[in-house]
């Protein structure tokens, strides 16, 4: 890397299936050695332990599913944007999939700090669809919409209704919209308010929550994260050819593989154990 120059990027992945029982701590190392056995040029921090400079979007409930997750990484050089996301899915955990790759503009805000909403579809387990949609109701008719959780070890009431911005009911899925900031929301707390509502107790069956968009607003207007800082794109002449991707073999005058070339076989069998440990 040439000084601190970097080039910032963004993807867009799934999380669906199985793996929606992965923390959000064990994705974050699945996406770092995807990116090994890809042998991107990452960009690495400063100072005595350096890491690569990889950093997860607002971090999802275990047992949940989404269709937009977001991820940031800085590389130290310039390669085939276009290419990643073929890439990287044939390294990530089934249920994992890359959309969308872009190039970021330089000191893009971060994605906690920039995303402003969150969509989801919510099915709670058990509830009658006329129970539910009374409950939807009147949730958006009330001023307020207290729920009892715990806070650093404490028993609290919180009101969840200034960050509810919409709650609808469509067919037996209730689509949701709340704000991150000053506080988000948590799906399940949010199922256990109209749960509350309905007056009627947790049903058989798993409830199953899917996030579905996230919005950054600036200046009134709402973007979707890959396109809300996104570096001009640049023309098809001056793009710079692939490197550091999956088949790209970097081969001494000899011929033969360098000696200091990075271990991906072990990578790969990390990938199996990580793939069996949530079968």
């Amino acid at each position: 890397m040439r000084g601190d120059v970097g080039f910032p990027v963004r993807l867009r992945f799934t999380k669906r299936g199985k793996v929606r029982f992965v923390g959000h701590r064990d994705l974050a190392r699945a996406f770092e050695r995807s990116f090994r056995i890809a042998a991107l040029p990452l960009s690495f921090s400063l100072g005595f332990s350096p890491r690569p400079k990889v950093s997860l979007g607002l971090a999802l409930g275990v047992g949940h599913e989404s269709d937009g997750e977001y991820l940031d990484l800085e590389l130290a050089e310039p390669i085939d944007i276009e290419a990643l996301p073929d890439t990287l899915t044939e390294t990530l955990p089934l249920g994992v999939e890359v959309v969308g790759a872009v190039a970021l503009l330089p000191r893009a805000p971060a994605l906690q700090e920039a995303i402003t909403s969150v969509e989801y579809d919510l099915r709670p387990a058990g509830l009658p669809p006329l129970l539910l949609r009374a409950a939807v109701e009147q949730a958006m008719s009330s001023e307020h919409l207290p729920i009892e959780t715990t806070r650093k070890g404490r028993t609290v009431v919180e009101d969840l209704r200034p960050g509810l911005r919409r709650l609808e009911l469509r067919d037996d899925v209730v689509e949701a919209e709340v704000a991150t900031q000053p506080r988000g929301i948590r799906p399940a707390e949010l199922i256990g308010a109209l749960r509350g509502l309905a007056a009627a107790a947790s049903g058989f069956g798993e409830d199953r929550v899917l996030r579905t968009h996230q919005w950054i607003e600036r200046d009134g207007a709402r973007h979707e994260p890959l396109e809300a800082d996104r570096a001009p794109r640049v023309s098809d002449d001056a793009r710079v050819p692939s490197k550091g991707l999956i088949n790209a073999r970097r081969d001494d005058d000899s011929g033969g593989d360098r000696a200091d070339a990075p271990d991906h076989g072990a990578d790969a069998r990390d990938h199996g154990a990580f793939q069996r440990r949530i079968a």
